[in-house]
């Protein structure tokens, strides 16, 4: 199952506009890799230059720790001056900071690694806006929580379309060699076939089960996992990678812009915070799946609730970690473990990229 309903608001097009399993998709357009900087050795920046003018900019950053604390800053252009704003908050709070000379992705210090997923709206004679969540690992292991920054920046140039992006560390350490920044780009008017994204898996549940599974899929450093659940009854959601059951998880989960809840040593990266639910569900994730490192989720959920106009759906946003650092993630699947099995209809589509 596609999720066309979704297609224009993520930058994808009829059939999800993505290569398939075995590369042979036929679809145009769509995210495509503009640039990319891997360090070969520690750096308080990572810059990535020359890139394509295109509408919208996609962001995957991974960051590690060496000699100290870190965090992830953007600035556009190179431009060090006091002409960014920030809007955001660590762990579900709030905080408002303006002007800056750098856009926060992480607002809290850390010490191990950092994931980030973000968007940017890229029109030349406006200001530039992005927005996104972010995930950093706090502690290693199943004992800590790790924490969560939601962001929303804008850069106030209104001149000249974005040209370079640069992360840099303010911080007492550096990142690490391996840290790395990739800008994916989207136009209405691209054609082209070598899509970021490729789909691994797409799986549609054709009788109720207590656990919707990807089957193996091939390993690939970033995923991108969206979810469909239907049920007659009472369901929950565990997200789990390959098939490992064990108090391995860790994650902080945040209802309807409540007060967050951090859980340790669970079972699963994320867990429904919501509640048991017979409602329609969505569930999106991204993922750095890297073998040696621990395994960093950024989640969002949508619930239905009560069918029809007069009832708001739920929503949650958070993080999860999996503590595994022997392996890729091979195999993603939503557990059940309520009285009422995932119905027929139920689907999971994953997509992956290096």
């Amino acid at each position: 199952m596609s999720f066309p309903y979704l297609q224009n608001f993520l930058g994808l097009g009829s059939g999800l506009q993505t290569k398939n399993a075995a590369g042979g998709g036929v679809g145009v357009g769509g995210w495509v890799e503009l640039g990319r900087t891997t360090l070969g050795a520690s750096s308080d920046t990572i810059t990535v230059s020359s890139l394509t003018n295109k509408r919208y900019y996609m962001i995957l950053g991974s960051t590690y720790a060496t000699g100290g604390q870190i965090r992830q800053m953007l600035r556009f252009n190179s431009d060090t001056g006091n002409n960014y704003a920030y809007r955001g908050g660590a762990d579900g709070g709030s905080v408002t900071s303006a002007p800056r000379s750098n856009m926060p992705i992480n607002e809290d210090n850390e010490d191990v690694g950092e994931f980030s997923v973000g968007y940017v709206s890229n029109f030349a004679t406006k200001e530039k806006l992005v927005l996104g969540h972010s995930v950093r690992v706090n502690a290693t292991g199943a004992g800590t929580a790790p924490g969560r920054t939601e962001f929303a920046n804008k850069h106030s140039q209104t001149s000249n379309p974005i040209n370079a992006m640069n992360f840099v560390n303010p911080e007492s350490g550096d990142y690490a060699s391996g840290s790395e920044l990739v800008v994916l780009g989207w136009d209405p008017a691209d054609t082209h076939t070598n899509n970021f994204w490729t789909e691994l898996a797409n799986v549609t549940l054709n009788s109720s089960s207590n656990t919707l599974s990807s089957g193996t899929i091939t390993a690939k450093k970033y995923l991108w996992v969206q979810a469909y659940l239907k049920s007659s009854g009472s369901t929950n959601r565990i997200l789990r990678f390959n098939s490992d059951s064990g108090s391995n998880y860790t994650m902080r989960l945040n209802a309807n812009g409540g007060t967050d809840s951090g859980y340790t040593a669970f079972s699963g990266a994320w867990g429904g915070e919501q509640g048991n639910s017979s409602s329609p569900m969505f569930l999106n994730f991204f993922i750095v799946n890297t073998a040696s490192k621990e395994k960093l989720v950024i989640g969002n959920e949508l619930i239905q609730n009560t069918a029809g106009a007069g009832t708001a759906p739920k929503r949650t946003e958070g993080v999860g970690k999996w503590t595994n650092t022997s392996n890729q993630i091979t195999q993603v699947s939503l557990f059940n473990n309520d009285v009422t099995d995932y119905a027929s209809g139920s689907s999971i589509v994953v997509w992956g990229s290096d």
